[in-house]
C-alpha cells in the first residue's frame, strides 16, 4: 500500500463537483487499504432525528438491523470511547479501554456479531470543532495495520470527507440538485463559511476547519453579508435561515 494514493485523494477531494463523484473516489481510496466499509456520521444534537446523520456509509447487509435490535449502541466501546478521544484510534483500542466493564459480555457479543457479518477490526476518526466533537468517519472490515503516517493522513482524509459532504448537504446538492434562490448567489466557499457562521464559530475557528487565515474568512465573510444585504454576522445567520442556505 502506498501512502500516494492518499496524497493524491486530498489534492482533489475538493475538486468535486457533486458528492457522489467524491464517494466513489473515496471508496476507491479505502478499498486499496482493503476497507470494505465505512460511515460518516454528523454527532447528534439534543431532539435531533438520528436517520438525518448519516453523510455517507456502507455497512454489511444485516449490520444494521442486528446493531439495532440488540441495542449494541448502549454498550458499543467504539462510541464511549468516542467521547474522549483527541485522534483516531482503533476499535480493539476501545475494547481493550473497557475490559472491565459490566457490560463486557455483551461488549463481546457485539464484536461476535460484527465479525460474523464481516466487520472484525477497524478504525475511527472523530472529527472536532468549536464544541467539541462534530462527527466521525469509520473504516471497518479485515483487520489493517496501518502506520502513524497513514493514520495521519486519513486523518485529513475524514476531515476533508466530513465537511465536503457537509457542504453538500446545506448546498442542497444531494442526489436531487436544489437551486438556491436566483438572487442569491454564493460560491462553494461562501456556504462552507456561512455553515460554520450559523454553528456559532469564530472567524479564527471557521480558518482552522477550512485551512484558511482569519483575514481569508473575514474577506469571504463581508461578501457574504453584502450579498445578503445584511447589517451584521447575526444578520447574515437569520436572513441564511430565512433563504433555506444553512439549515
Amino acid at each position: 500500500m502506498s501512502i500516494n494514493a492518499i496524497v493524491q485523494f486530498l489534492v482533489m477531494g475538493r475538486e468535486h463537483e457533486n458528492p457522489k463523484t467524491l464517494i466513489a473516489d473515496f471508496e476507491h481510496l479505502i478499498r486499496q487499504y482493503r476497507f470494505e466499509y465505512y460511515g460518516i456520521l454528523m454527532q447528534p444534537r439534543p431532539h435531533q432525528d438520528p436517520m438525518t446523520l448519516v453523510l455517507a456509509g456502507k455497512w454489511p447487509p444485516k449490520w444494521p438491523e442486528t446493531y439495532i435490535a440488540n441495542r449494541f449502541v448502549l454498550v458499543d466501546p467504539t462510541v464511549r470511547y468516542l467521547g474522549r478521544a483527541a485522534g483516531a484510534f482503533r476499535w480493539k483500542e476501545a475494547r481493550k479501554a473497557f475490559k472491565t466493564d459490566p457490560q463486557k459480555r455483551r461488549i463481546d457479543q457485539m464484536f461476535k456479531e460484527a465479525a460474523k457479518l464481516g466487520l472484525e477490526d477497524g478504525y475511527i476518526f472523530p472529527v472536532h470543532g468549536r464544541q467539541g466533537l462534530i462527527g466521525n468517519v469509520t473504516l471497518g472490515g479485515m483487520p489493517v495495520d496501518m502506520t502513524p503516517v497513514e493514520i495521519s493522513l486519513f486523518e485529513q482524509v475524514a476531515k476533508l470527507m466530513f465537511l465536503e459532504l457537509l457542504r453538500f448537504r446545506v448546498a442542497g446538492q444531494g442526489d436531487q440538485p436544489q437551486p438556491l434562490p436566483p438572487e442569491i448567489k454564493l460560491t462553494r466557499r461562501e456556504l462552507e463559511v456561512l455553515h460554520f457562521l450559523a454553528d456559532g464559530m469564530t472567524s479564527q475557528e471557521i480558518g482552522k476547519a477550512l485551512n484558511l487565515s482569519s483575514h481569508t474568512v473575514d474577506w469571504y465573510m463581508n461578501g457574504i453579508q453584502e450579498k445578503l444585504e445584511a447589517r451584521n454576522r447575526q444578520h447574515v445567520v437569520a436572513l441564511a435561515f430565512r433563504q433555506g442556505l444553512v439549515s
